[in-house]
């Protein structure tokens, strides 16, 4: 390592700051060394800063027939195969692992649990691209002992860790908060179309406007004709002048380009089959929470076809399209499909055609119509620019972890208490110092040990 070191700090490996092992897997046949007591990491139990449970229990027949290996509480886990290569957790009770991890104990008077723990999720990055094996990456117990590292004495160690307990504590409430915001945005739109089926958006402006006439329809009477099932032949991979849409393109409730496969039939220029700008796709079958979904196509004509497990409507002119659509995608209509799709255990729930056509539909007049739609898509599209804002700030919030903990393991956020505490990082309390005595008394009971046989 060629970077310039903070005061106190020196190079090392993290062979020289904790003892390595890994575990193993107990044999599958034997079934009398499963489901003991005794807990067994895999690396996709990883992640988590302290490990309280894991998905499996060993015997103790299985450790002692089996390279499985008993770890203490406070040991720090990392994987080393895989997509899982470099995720780290404290292991926060004794447990056994799989070959798979990798487990260092820290060395007494040198580091600690907590030190070790951050130490490594700050490498995890350098871990991967270490990793070999092209479809199955890994890396090995000696590569982890012999990574270099930039380490500091202990006291500073243990600032390092305080501020990033506090510090990384923040970031997680940041992005929990952040998380939690596209489910608000979620309910808010739900509100906003419940509001504009009941009339209740557009309350104010009726009464100004002295307009009343709302009527109780069915989606029957709205649409030119009723709605037809699409048509699904074995797509090919080549291309053809026919797109067939997936139900991809619909699910999310808006249209969604490109979401097709080609098929290869002949399908004549008046087919109903061809969706044209206005019409409205419903999806007939898919899992409960989005069986009914539907979306308006605003597009070219002629460019794609639509699947059997949609149906499509045509608006007739005593409804506007985009408050059709707005009317389906409610949540009373939508728990109307809920609670009429039919289907058993294992098959996917479908609606038939009578069901879309006896959909309940809230009709004010075309021109309470124009001002519901106008105002939704001024709400919905305030929705979109907090939401695009939202996952900007999540981008950088996922970046900031790495960012805080790069800072911290080059000693940029310990600066500061470098300079007030110099008693503390030099002469004997310096880091090189401290491996020294270490290495020093090792070296001392080997020959020890040795002069006694």
């Amino acid at each position: 390592m060629t970077n310039q070191l903070p005061n106190g700090w020196t190079n090392t490996t993290l062979g020289e700051i904790a003892h390595w092992g890994s575990g193993g897997t107990p044999s599958r046949k034997n079934t009398e060394y499963y489901g003991g007591n005794v807990p067994w990491v895999k690396t996709g139990d990883l992640g988590c800063k302290i490990l309280t449970r894991v998905d499996e229990f060993i015997t103790q027949e299985a450790i002692t027939n089996s390279s499985a290996k008993l770890f203490p509480k406070g040991s720090v886990a990392l994987a080393m195969y895989g997509a899982t290569i470099g995720k780290t957790s404290i292991l926060g009770i004794n447990a056994t692992t799989n070959q798979a991890c990798a487990v260092g104990q820290p060395i007494v008077g040198i580091t600690f649990t907590d030190y070790l723990y951050y130490l490594i999720l700050n490498e995890r990055d350098n871990f991967v691209a270490k990793g070999k094996g092209g479809a199955q990456p890994n890396i090995s117990q000696s590569l982890i002992k012999e990574h270099e590292i930039a380490f500091p004495p202990l006291a500073e160690q243990k600032e390092i860790a305080t501020l990033l307990d506090n510090l990384l504590a923040q970031v997680d409430t940041l992005k929990t908060r952040l998380d939690a915001i596209p489910n608000i945005l979620k309910r808010f739109r739900q509100s906003v179309l419940a509001a504009a089926v009941s009339g209740k958006l557009t309350e104010e402006w009726r009464k100004s406007e002295e307009l009343i006439g709302w009527k109780n329809k069915k989606v029957l009477d709205v649409v030119k004709e009723k709605p037809r099932n699409g048509y699904s032949p074995k797509g090919v991979d080549y291309n053809t002048p026919y797109r067939n849409l997936t139900l991809s393109a619909t699910t999310l409730g808006y249209f969604i380009e490109d979401k097709f496969k080609f098929i290869d039939i002949d399908i004549a220029d008046d087919s109903y089959l061809w969706i044209k700008s206005g019409d409205i796709l419903i999806q007939r079958a898919n899992s409960l929470d989005y069986v009914g979904v539907s979306a308006i196509y605003k597009g070219a004509e002629k460019k794609y076809v639509y699947p059997d497990l949609m149906m499509k409507c045509e608006p007739n002119e005593s409804i506007l399209g985009e408050y059709l659509h707005y009317s389906l995608l409610s949540k009373k209509v939508r728990k109307y499909f809920h609670d009429n799709a039919t289907g058993t255990a294992g098959n996917m729930p479908k609606i038939n055609q009578q069901t879309v056509c006896s959909a309940p539909i809230n009709l004010p007049p075309i021109e309470e119509q124009t001002e519901i739609v106008r105002r939704v898509e001024e709400l919905f599209a305030f929705a979109d620019q907090i939401e695009q804002r939202v996952k900007v700030a999540q981008q950088r919030v996922n970046h900031l972890t790495q960012a805080i903990l790069a800072k911290a393991f080059r000693g940029e956020l310990t600066a500061e208490w470098r300079e007030q505490n110099p008693e503390l990082i030099s002469g004997e309390n310096s880091a090189a110092a401290l491996l020294a005595r270490i290495q020093a008394s090792n070296s001392n009971n080997v020959k020890t040990s040795r002069h006694s046989k």
